[in-house]
């Protein structure tokens, strides 16, 4: 058995703030055993507008984002998923969305660029969101060897992309680590049907680390972070606020689950159709 914990946060801002608060809470999952921590999108920053980001943005290996979760990861002697970092591209208008990977010494060993981005309006309450026009996408999955199992990473909007999570099935994920920053009216609806679809289809524990709470911008994030096992039961679920969610990941149950229902070797994709 391996412990592990999302984390869920209302972060604004102040960037000092939000790593105070994330090291909170990353100090109460240790103390409660854990080895393994998934902080939500955009933990360290969010502001009133998406191009406040560029402001941020930060060199591989350099900044203080960055240097904060080694330091953590060092510390308390865990692996930790940071969430996602605006990082620096060829593009001074443009940033990633990094989600990176630190081991128990504080090493990275890890990183997965959000490769779907959230371009769309709300009819609900008229809200608009544009992240490829501050956001340039990644092209590349990234799944990990990890004391964990085999760690594929993904983040908020690629949920919707099942397609995106069976090309990691096809590198033999155990875990997937989803930082998230769902709004309150998609989340509302799709969440936690999501979520569980990527674990049940996948037969493969889902560790969903989101934001939850009213930010300054005046967006309402959806929370209700959770962790999802195999067969697609929530583990265990923060609805809102913030706070950690825990549990043991067991892999032997993954394995006695494909062996006695081994929906991935049934897989086919038909080449044509019959008219």
């Amino acid at each position: 058995m391996k412990r592990v914990a999302t984390i869920q946060m209302a972060s604004g801002p102040n960037v000092g703030a939000n790593l105070t608060e994330a090291g909170r809470l990353i100090g109460k999952a240790v103390d409660a055993g854990v080895e393994l921590v998934v902080l939500p999108e955009n933990f360290a920053f969010l502001g009133a507008a998406d191009r406040d980001q560029l402001k941020l943005c930060e060199k591989p290996g350099e900044g203080p984002i960055q240097r904060f979760l080694s330091e953590q990861a060092d510390k308390h002697r865990v692996w930790l998923v940071g969430g996602t970092v605006p990082m620096s591209t060829d593009d001074n208008s443009h940033i990633r969305a990094a989600c990176i990977v630190f081991n128990d010494k504080g090493e990275q060993v890890g990183r997965y660029d959000k490769v779907h981005l959230f371009d769309v309006h709300l009819e609900e309450n008229e809200e608009t969101y544009h992240e490829s026009a501050t956001i340039e996408p990644g092209s590349q999955i990234t799944v990990l060897d990890t004391p964990f199992g085999r760690l594929g990473l993904a983040i908020c909007y690629d949920l919707r992309f099942p397609e995106l999570f069976r090309r990691m099935v096809d590198e033999e994920v155990d875990v997937f680590a989803i930082p998230a920053a769902f709004t309150a009216i998609t989340g509302k609806a799709h969440w936690e049907p999501l979520v569980r679809a990527r674990a049940i289809e996948n037969l493969s524990y889902i560790l969903a680390s989101a934001q939850g709470g009213y930010h300054v911008s005046g967006r309402e994030t959806y929370g209700h972070s959770m962790i999802v096992d195999p067969w697609g039961a929530v583990i265990d679920e923060l609805p809102n606020g913030s706070g950690v969610v825990i549990a043991d990941l067991d892999l032997e149950r993954i394995r006695n689950i494909r062996r006695n229902f081994p929906v991935l070797e049934h897989r086919k994709i038909p080449c044509n159709l019959k008219k």
